[in-house]
């Protein structure tokens, strides 16, 4: 009788092991996800690039699931994006609302990384606004205090709303939206990160864009990519390409 139950409890063991080892590796190459917004709620979706999805096959792409595209054109005081001109040159061809963001680092100045990111995003070519990228991931360490790090983003978004003329959008964690944001720039709006559930802000805020996951597969992009959707209807997001909120 012992032996069944030994031989039982390994045959479950290896089940549950086998089922989680398929789960993990089809969520980690993104056959499944957490999220699945639909284009009933949110009938304007698209993605966010960088040249971590290499070349992309923008002609490929599935019109209805890229309806805008986020670029990645800079971070710090003078990295820029390998493949931020042939994204942004093949998504206007491609009649697609482009948008323009900028990984900021928590170890440079604040004008200095504007001074990147508007010497080499064109402002006559921009769709959506320009966009800050705010989060711990891949950032170097927290050498300023709190009160001096949200000075240098302040600093940022001034430069960089004084030349293209538009509120800089804010893409954000939830770690650090908590942490940092709250109380902060509140005429800016929210690209919130919540890859597990519908977002929401712990003070309430509203949010514009959803980056619901960072596994999503799309023809025309061999590697995951980011996927997003807009909180408004077409109309809505018509006007803001269009400046005019």
């Amino acid at each position: 009788m012992k032996k069944r139950l030994v031989l039982f409890s390994f045959i479950a063991a290896a089940l549950v092991i086998g089922v989680g080892g398929y789960l993990y590796y089809a969520y980690n190459k993104g056959y499944i996800r957490m999220n699945y917004p639909s284009y009933e709620e949110y009938p304007v979706q698209g993605i966010d690039v960088s040249h971590h999805q290499q070349k992309i096959d923008w002609d490929r792409l599935d019109r209805n699931a890229v309806q805008f595209a986020f670029i990645k054109a800079t971070e710090g005081g003078n990295h820029k994006d390998s493949l931020f001109q042939d994204n942004w040159r093949e998504a206007i061809r491609n009649n697609i609302p482009v948008g323009a963001y900028h990984f900021f680092t928590f170890c440079k100045d604040g004008d200095v990384q504007a001074r990147n990111y508007i010497h080499y995003v064109p402002k006559d070519s921009i769709d959506l606004p320009p966009i800050i990228d705010l989060e711990y991931g891949g950032n170097c360490q927290e050498a300023n205090r709190k009160e001096d790090i949200i000075a240098e983003i302040a600093k940022y978004m001034e430069i960089t709303e004084n030349h293209y003329q538009r509120k800089v959008l804010i893409y954000t964690t939830n770690e650090f939206y908590k942490n940092y944001l709250i109380g902060q720039f509140p005429d800016n709006p929210i690209w919130i990160r919540d890859i597990l559930s519908k977002p929401k802000l712990p003070d309430g805020r509203n949010w514009l864009f959803w980056q619901y996951t960072n596994r999503g597969r799309i023809d025309g992009i061999s590697t995951v990519v980011d996927l997003n959707a807009f909180v408004g209807s077409r109309e809505e997001f018509d006007k803001l390409i269009q400046k005019e909120v």
